[in-house]
């Protein structure tokens, strides 16, 4: 798979792809608790073929840095993380 993701069939096709690899439970816990946020935000921005902007990505950080409270300390960790490492993947 390409190294970048520009459109949101990219981020959603990555995600997938990560129960394909032998991935750790904490990244897979935290590809599908983000792939929450990123469907909510997405049905306010646009379409699945969508172009993945800085907007987009700054409308997920913020719900996932408003849901913090819903995860233990240790868990906010391992998503916040996660959520900046797949940000590197972005070309927006």
């Amino acid at each position: 798979m390409n190294n970048t993701i520009s459109t949101l069939v990219e981020l959603y096709e990555f995600l997938d792809s990560l129960f394909d690899q032998d991935c750790d439970a904490d990244t897979l816990f935290a590809s599908g608790y983000l792939r929450g946020f990123i469907s909510l935000v997405a049905s306010e921005f646009g379409d699945e073929n969508m172009k993945i902007t800085t907007d987009f990505i700054e409308a997920i950080s913020q719900g996932v840095s408003k849901a913090k409270s819903e995860l233990s300390p240790q868990d906010s960790v391992i998503v916040n993380n996660f959520w900046l490492q797949l940000q590197h993947k972005f070309t927006a």
